[in-house]
């Protein structure tokens, strides 16, 4: 059995890994757009690959959740996911045509998918020790650090004169770093986590979880995707890019502090701290579209986006048995990444059609989500 103090350690050092990781992918993510152009993809080539990669992200999140509790091989998939996603971005250094570029972007979607459900797996038992909610959050917290300063270098590094091919080559340099924490992670904590076969309690006993499940559905199906939110500040309000890029780093700030903070709460007051969050980043797409209060909307998004990337997760520890909670994460990312996807592409099509029409949209599904939350218990 752990103590506070090693579990908390665990934490942070799977932080730090989260941290480079999120320097590497995030850092590549605001530039892949361009990049592709760049090598001749069209618009419709770039969507299209960047939809298929996001889709197979999901999918393999399913079957990576389901398999690894099966087999009770958490560590394996977390490190051959990791190895999959860090590397394959770098390595877009090297491509000679956006096909290419499409194949990696492809592995790297997958690999995130590959890693994630064992890999909270993996820190839930750590957060058990702590509070999922206080454990999950600092874990969030500095993951975010590493998406504010990814983009931010990466940015950096071009504007200096670095090349695609230089820039990307140089996120070898944190994918590698990633990687070297992770092994000692695995090395000085791996033998706590025992992953021998062990009698499963029925996942299909859980009935809450499913109506969790249902409810976060909702929340996705409402929740504005950044580039929407950047196409409209540079279209509808003739910002600057680099003013959209300060925004958004601004934005992840507000993530790794509401994550951290709201963390704490939901130890303290459960499914509470979720709904409070969630309502406050309800009213961004109003401010931003009705209200034109671009700054505000931003930080409420930000805060929302904090929720569910930490209390999200807190609560599906708390709502899963330990034996099937590799089956919980993987159906949860699953169905939350999907639904993310269909509210997107509906949301910008409410976006061509009227603006008003998307606001009144992500209101009633967050009312709707909302609603469910009530219906649950810490």
């Amino acid at each position: 059995m752990w103590d506070r103090a090693r579990a908390y350690r665990f934490i942070v050092l799977m932080g730090f890994v989260s941290l480079l990781s999120d320097f590497t992918y995030e850092g590549a993510k605001g530039i892949v757009g361009p990049y592709l152009a760049h090598l001749g993809a069209s618009a419709l080539a770039v969507s299209l690959v960047s939809g298929a990669s996001e889709l197979a992200g999901y999918w393999v999140r399913l079957l990576s959740g389901l398999i690894s509790d099966r087999l009770r091989t958490y560590w394996f998939f977390t490190l051959l996911g990791y190895a999959l996603n860090l590397l394959s971005v770098p390595l877009l250094g090297f491509v000679k045509n956006w096909q290419s570029a499409g194949v990696l972007m492809f592995v790297e979607r997958s690999g995130k998918g590959l890693r994630t459900p064992p890999r909270d797996v993996l820190l839930s038992r750590a957060t058990g020790v702590v509070g999922h909610g206080k454990g999950f959050g600092v874990h969030e917290f500095i993951d975010q650090i590493g998406a504010v300063l990814g983009p931010t270098a990466v940015g950096v590094m071009l504007l200096s004169g670095l090349s695609y091919k230089m820039t990307f080559l140089s996120l070898f340099v944190p994918a590698i770093l990633a990687l070297i924490f992770l092994f000692v992670a695995r090395s000085v904590y791996g033998g706590s986590f025992k992953e021998e076969s062990i009698q499963r309690e029925p996942f299909n006993s859980h009935k809450k979880f499913y109506l969790y499940l249902l409810a976060s559905c909702f929340v996705s199906l409402s929740f504005l995707q950044f580039p929407l939110i950047g196409f409209h500040l540079s279209e509808s309000m003739h910002m600057e890019g680099w003013k959209v890029a300060l925004l958004f780093a601004l934005a992840m700030g507000v993530d790794a502090l509401s994550a951290l903070l709201f963390g704490f709460l939901y130890d303290r007051i459960g499914f509470t701290s979720l709904s409070v969050g969630l309502s406050l980043g309800m009213f961004s797409s109003p401010l931003l579209f009705f209200l034109h209060q671009p700054l505000l909307a931003v930080v409420l998004w930000g805060v929302s986006l904090g929720v569910q990337e930490s209390l999200m997760r807190s609560a599906v520890a708390s709502l899963s048995s330990e034996t099937s909670r590799g089956r919980a994460y993987g159906f949860f990312h699953f169905f939350f990444g999907l639904s993310a996807f269909v509210g997107g592409l509906f949301m910008g099509y409410l976006y061509e059609l009227s603006p008003k029409a998307l606001v009144f949209y992500s209101l009633a599904m967050h009312l709707i989500a909302l609603s469910l939350f009530t219906r649950l218990k810490p």
